[in-house]
């Protein structure tokens, strides 16, 4: 029952290219939103762009940047990759309510200095999915580049793209959170420290999808970045937060792109309808 009663509750933006925007429970395409993970993409085609500005390479080793030992073998090609062998969060005592609070830029350099204690494999070995990865990764490519990692990201990423709504701090007349048990607003997870690299932006669904379409579609920048997650037809990548959903993606026979957005639904929610928008319209694409 309480997940019927979340279902009916969720609020859900679709865009693509092929059909008017369809938006059910009061969502909003000009509402800034969480978008969880969907921030690893930022993250990481500004490492594809401070790589090909000559600033860094993506196979330098994590101490090259930031303060950590010497010979762990991760360099930011593993990070972005999800292969350094880093655990999923920081090693760190996480409140449950408000799981990154604690987790500011004096807790990431402590754990920097100790990262080979850190590892639980080898890197290049595995891959995990490591939120705590992109952190690190995010304060190498402010390091690398001399100015914090918001400003990477809108000289690297946002400013060449034209995108202005998407942003670590959004206009508080403009933002829309997920609800609790009786319908009020409910306050979002402390996103804007250290783990902001991995999943700490804002943006309007409008600007998601200008996002996806001019790094899938029309590949302004160049091939797409690292992040970027491929299975079979589909590239795509999909982000949560505690109250938030969000999947994006194209499918690359067809060049339909989509983004997902959900509020009060679930991350499995969105993959769910993104991807099979994506495929059913390259089965159409292929005649089938």
């Amino acid at each position: 029952m309480p997940d019927e009663r979340r279902r009916r509750r969720a609020r859900t933006v679709i865009l693509r290219p092929s059909a008017p925007p369809r938006l059910t429970g009061g969502h909003r395409t000009d509402a800034y939103v969480e978008i969880g993970s969907v921030t690893k993409v930022l993250t990481g085609t500004a490492l594809d762009r401070l790589a090909a500005d000559g600033v860094l390479t993506p196979d330098d080793p994590v101490e090259r940047w930031l303060d950590a030992p010497r010979g762990t073998g991760i360099t930011l090609r593993h990070l972005a990759e999800h292969t350094s062998g880093l655990p999923r969060l920081p090693p760190l005592r996480l409140p449950r309510r408000d799981p990154y609070r604690r987790f500011d830029a004096a807790a990431l350099r402590s754990l920097v200095n100790r990262l080979d204690a850190l590892a639980t494999a080898a890197p290049g070995t595995t891959e995990e999915y490591s939120n705590f990865g992109y952190a690190v990764l995010g304060a190498a490519l402010a390091a690398a580049a001399g100015e914090p990692y918001e400003r990477v990201v809108r000289r690297c990423v946002l400013d060449p793209l034209g995108i202005e709504e998407m942003t670590a701090r959004p206009p508080a007349d403009r933002v829309l959170t997920g609800t609790g048990r009786w319908g009020r607003p409910r306050a979002p997870w402390t996103m804007d420290g250290a783990v902001l690299p991995a999943g700490g932006y804002w943006a309007t669904p409008t600007a998601v999808a200008a996002l996806t379409r001019a790094l899938l579609a029309d590949r302004v920048l160049g091939p797409p970045a690292l992040t970027w997650r491929q299975d079979g037809p589909v590239i795509w990548h999909n982000g949560g937060t505690r109250d938030a959903a969000v999947f994006t993606g194209l499918h690359r026979e067809s060049r339909e792109w989509v983004v997902v957005h959900c509020l009060d639904g679930g991350v499995d929610e969105a993959d769910r309808t993104g991807v099979r928008l994506l495929m059913d319209e390259g089965r159409t694409a292929d005649g089938g």
